[in-house]
């Protein structure tokens, strides 16, 4: 039974254009939102955000003020992050007695078996099928070609669209066939002709109501502007800031977790955006991973190099750079490239802000300088770019898993001399931190095999490795030593 609500406030969420309303306690999740209105589509898989059987589509604006559908999992976020937002599910996508191309072809293609993950997949597919670029993609492909550097297919779909979706028996061949069996949308597509329009703006919400499992206040906020949210923070320093929900979901759905007051700072303008000047390359903190990833366009290319990398495309739809930061994780995979970029970060409270080097940013195990009532609020690349980057990031699977060991390097060398070295770790003692003493030896020397073997000793020095599920101290220290090595060997195939 439901908890009566304390405060009388609810969320209007358009899905598949009929206005449901949620009312719910705050930690409801979107996906047991729409299974309660009787959209049992998305599934429930693994309730963290690896399997995709959840996928929907939501309306995100565009960097040229049009729409973007926008797949996500809906089992990490917040159901009350939705207010005033428009959202399609699988059962939205057919137009009438007409089945939606994506559905068409997944059936005939034999695409679906026992048929759980199918939904989430054909959102995640519709989401690729309308990308504004897939026709650009297209053009670009050939029939001989297949699969080009971006691995997509002769009609521009970009396979890993479908990279956080997971199939346990159907086998991927027949989807992927059906995803390269794909023409571009009919001009009367009804979901294709809303990009042309702007998405809904960001919903200022307070949702104030018992939490229906412990009896306790929920609160959940969206302010409208930054000068809001700082305040709330400076009077309630207690109160859990969330972004796109990625860590925060997991531990909701995985530990139980509840938050007595939450803070969405996702949409807010003033933290969005990216801004360049003489000096440097700023990076909204509450933009997505996969926005910096095409807004970006490869202009800082050991960015370039992280973010296929960074867990699955339904996860970088959702998380943002600064969330990856303020978890203070030490096997986040951001930090180590930012690190290798010089990084700076500007942390804002009501009253004022300041700049601090990521180099200082990290403490100790998920401890930072942060302070309360602080907020990152953008992240700083410093130029020039240096020449030669690198992210190599060592994992169990090639994608959507957590990093054993990662690694950012950032290397300029004039005249056959090392001018500057910059390598960031992750995954190897309590914290992200720099490669210092390994930085210091390549500078000032020469850019040879035998500056590399050397300093790749002292890099396998570096960091406190530790034993654990992923990987054991020895092994990441052959990862750490080899690594400088594989570094030089790409630099050198590249020239």
């Amino acid at each position: 039974m439901s908890a009566p609500a304390t405060q009388r406030s609810t969320a209007q969420v358009s899905v598949n254009s009929d206005v449901h309303e949620f009312d719910g306690p705050p930690h409801t999740n979107a996906l047991d939102f729409l299974r309660g209105v009787g959209l049992t589509a998305a599934k429930e898989g693994c309730a963290e955000g690896e399997c995709g059987a959840c996928a929907i589509m939501v309306a995100r604006p565009d960097a040229d003020g049009s729409t973007r559908w926008t797949s996500i999992n809906s089992c990490l976020l917040p159901a009350a992050a939705l207010d005033g937002q428009e959202v399609i599910t699988a059962e939205g996508l057919a137009d009438g007695e007409s089945v939606h191309p994506v559905q068409e072809e997944m059936a005939v293609r034999g695409g679906s078996q026992c048929g759980y993950c199918t939904p989430g997949f054909i959102c995640s597919m519709a989401a690729e099928y309308y990308r504004p670029e897939r026709a650009d993609d297209a053009a670009e492909a050939t029939a001989d070609a297949g699969e080009h550097e971006h691995h997509c297919g002769p009609n521009g779909f970009d396979i890993h669209s479908l990279s956080g979706n997971l199939c346990r028996c159907t086998g991927y061949r027949p989807i992927r066939d059906a995803a390269y069996a794909l023409g571009q949308p009919e001009p009367g597509d009804t979901i294709a002709q809303r990009r042309q329009n702007p998405a809904p703006a960001s919903a200022s919400t307070d949702i104030h109501r018992a939490d229906t499992a412990t009896g306790e206040t929920g609160r959940f906020r969206r302010p409208s502007t930054l000068a809001e949210a700082l305040d709330i923070l400076a009077s309630e320093p207690e109160v859990l800031v969330v972004a796109g929900a990625t860590d925060w979901g997991v531990e909701v759905n995985i530990k139980g977790a509840r938050a007595k007051s939450m803070l969405a700072i996702d949409r807010l303008p003033e933290l969005r955006g990216i801004r360049r000047t003489p000096e440097y390359i700023e990076l909204g903190a509450a933009h997505t991973l996969s926005e910096l990833e095409r807004e970006l366009a490869g202009s800082i290319p050991l960015l370039g190099k992280l973010i296929p990398q960074f867990a699955s495309r339904l996860i970088r739809n959702a998380a943002t750079i600064g969330g990856n930061l303020g978890t203070g994780s030490p096997i986040g995979d951001t930090p180590p490239a930012l690190l290798a970029l010089d990084a700076q970060l500007v942390l804002t409270s009501a009253m004022g802000s300041r700049v601090v080097e990521l180099a200082e940013y990290f403490t100790g195990y998920r401890q930072t300088v942060r302070e309360a009532g602080e907020l990152i609020t953008a992240i700083r690349i410093p130029l020039p770019l240096a020449p030669m980057t690198s992210f190599q990031k060592i994992a169990k699977r090639r994608f959507d898993d957590i990093s054993s060991v990662a690694i950012g390097y950032a290397v300029t060398v004039d005249g056959g001399i090392v001018t500057k070295a910059r390598l960031g770790l992750g995954g190897v003692a309590a914290t992200p931190l720099r490669a210092t003493a390994t930085e210091a030896q390549l500078e000032g020397s020469p850019w040879s095999l035998e500056t590399v073997h050397a300093a790749a000793e002292t890099l396998a020095a570096e960091g406190t490795p530790m034993d654990d599920h992923r990987a054991s101290a020895k092994y990441r220290t052959a990862m750490l030593r080899s690594s400088l090595e594989r570094f030089y060997a790409e630099q050198e195939a590249a020239r």
